[in-house]
């Protein structure tokens, strides 16, 4: 992983002091909220529906044990003992006192961790495939550009104060594992004539009116990549709306003006300043490379998983739903669930941040990353450890076999932490996932992503999931709805709203007869709950979802 260096080290700890002596401004009542506010958004910290929030970066997804256990320290001295992993591979901590916080960003530095540019109108954590540098898949590691461009962005002198939030999306793989397509700008690491390059997308974006990126380049040399993106963010600088702020993503500049009008403004602008960019963006991306070298794999006989996974069908379980494939032989991608039944998605105490950290010391090259499906990820584990893994992980709860299935559930926070939310999430999951466990039908049901948010802008990527749910006020009251057939993958598609929103006490015995239902229309076990939705349309899960209306269509057309 990247290293710091002296010029790294000096940066952030300038940053922290600065920011420390404005926190002291701001309790002594020098700067009132409204002149706070700016300042602490630009290190991460909010201010949420009942205290303090700070977001903390973890650049494209990568931790050591080291940076996990400080993650671990710091909520337990300074929050209530555990954190919160998003989707935007961040972790959260939502009690901190605001004196406080400081010191927390002092502990975090410690080793090389920071909260800069995770809020405000700027370039956003890069985030990249949570197994990157381990898939089988792999045309290339995507985490040192992801590195690079953190590096340009990062205080970036003519980015700081765009129309809106900015995300970057990095992957190195065909399969898409990082969601790609509903960035701001999405990365695929390609192949041309044997020489490796770019397709660069641009303008997605979930919220409150969802799009999926366009292809703006089907190919940019590494050369010229970041002189590329220099160009775009600057085109959408100059062109976003800052009139509305419902209408200041890229998406919605892109949806405006038209993929081959914007395609037009950024190639003058890359006229414009390519000759800027004399080649020093690619002697840091070497040195950033050699940061990124592969750990030394061993080899090793692969009797005790075998055995396991004869013998024990706990275990055997686990490891068809949490291992992926690994590029090298004799390992295995370890997804370890952060989504045990009636837990809260993506949360994670501090003795089992430890505990995972162990972990990826004793068995996995030292390498942890986190999911933007809120999981966390031990990317280098050899076959022959994984049982003695696999018991660790059920001592201390970690052990769900789980991963993609019903109750792998993608959550924000809702109401019950944010300001914004108009529903709450965190209970809904808890219960979806509490009540296919009590039926035991997920492993029948197979492969199903279920994403819930709490307000309309989709900090739970429901409009990307297979069912996705949207938490909303009615008068006074929560009403959630429905969408379908959304799907983050490369073959991204938004989801198709089902019908009219359903209660809190509605919405568990309708996603309960919405997935019986789809067990009756599949073709077989195999087709998933996707592929009958794309073979079927939205007609017969719509009956099967209101069932009183069909009943009715049924009696008016006799």
């Amino acid at each position: 992983m990247y290293s710091y260096t002296e010029f790294d080290d000096k940066f952030l700890a300038e940053r922290n002091a600065q920011f420390r002596a404005q926190v002291e401004r701001r309790i002594d009542g020098s700067l009132t909220e409204d002149e706070f506010k700016p300042l602490r958004l630009m290190n991460g910290l909010y201010l949420q529906l009942h205290a303090y929030m700070l977001r903390v970066a973890i650049p494209y997804g990568t931790l050591n044990s080291a940076q996990m256990d400080q993650l671990a320290y710091v909520a337990e001295k300074w929050d209530k003992g555990y954190g919160h992993f998003t989707t935007r591979q961040n972790i959260q901590y939502n009690w901190p006192e605001l004196r406080d916080v400081p010191d927390m960003l002092d502990a975090l530095a410690e080793v090389k961790l920071h909260a800069i540019q995770t809020s405000g109108n700027t370039i956003r954590n890069v985030t990249a495939d949570h197994f990157a540098g381990a898939a089988a898949d792999e045309v290339a590691d995507p985490r040192p550009v992801a590195e690079l461009i953190r590096q340009w962005s990062t205080d970036h002198p003519e980015f700081q104060f765009l129309p809106r939030k900015f995300k970057v999306a990095v992957t190195g793989a065909a399969a898409d594992r990082a969601v790609i397509k509903a960035h701001d700008i999405g990365l695929r690491i390609v192949e041309r004539d044997g020489e490796q390059g770019f397709e660069v997308i641009v303008g997605g974006g979930l919220g409150r009116t969802p799009m999926i990126g366009k292809v703006l380049y089907d190919f940019v040399t590494a050369d010229d990549l970041l002189p590329t993106l220099e160009a775009i963010v600057s085109v959408y600088n100059v062109l976003g709306r800052r009139d509305n702020k419902y209408k200041a993503r890229i998406k919605i500049t892109v949806h405006e003006n038209g993929i081959e009008d914007i395609r037009a403004r950024v190639d003058a602008q890359y006229a414009l300043i390519r000759g800027q960019f004399t080649g020093l963006d690619q002697q840091m991306l070497s040195r950033i490379e050699a940061d990124f070298a592969a750990p030394e794999f061993k080899t090793a006989p692969l009797a005790a998983y075998e055995s396991a996974y004869t013998n024990d069908p706990v275990f055997r379980a686990w490891a068809d739903t949490n291992l992926a494939d690994h590029r090298a032989p004799g390992y295995a991608i370890v997804s370890i669930s952060l989504k045990a039944h009636g837990a809260t998605p993506g949360d994670a105490s501090a003795d089992q941040m430890r505990v995972m950290a162990d972990l990826a010391r004793r068995f996995g090259h030292d390498e942890l990353r986190i999911s933007h499906e809120q999981n966390v990820i031990l990317p280098h584990v050899h076959r022959n450890d994984l049982p003695e893994l696999h018991a660790v992980l059920k001592a201390a709860k970690l052990a769900t076999a789980n991963i993609g299935l019903i109750s792998d559930i993608i959550a924000c926070p809702g109401m019950d932490y944010c300001a914004l939310a108009t529903a709450r999430s965190i209970p809904i999951a808890q219960e979806i996932a509490t009540r296919f466990d009590e039926l035991k039908l997920e492993h029948d049901v197979g492969p199903l992503k279920i994403k819930i948010s709490g307000c309309i802008n989709a900090c739970g990527h429901h409009h990307v999931g297979h069912i996705g749910i949207l938490g909303l006020d009615r008068a006074g009251v929560e009403n959630y709805q429905i969408t379908l057939g959304g799907d983050g993958t490369e073959n991204a598609s938004i989801g198709e709203r089902a019908g009219p929103g359903f209660s809190a006490e509605e919405i568990i015995p309708a996603i309960e007869r919405l997935v019986l239902g789809y067990l009756d229309l599949r073709n077989d076990p195999t087709e998933t709950f996707l592929q009958a939705y794309r073979r079927l349309g939205l007609a017969p899960f719509k009956s099967v979802l209101y069932p009183e209306a069909a009943e009715k269509d049924r009696a008016n057309a006799a």
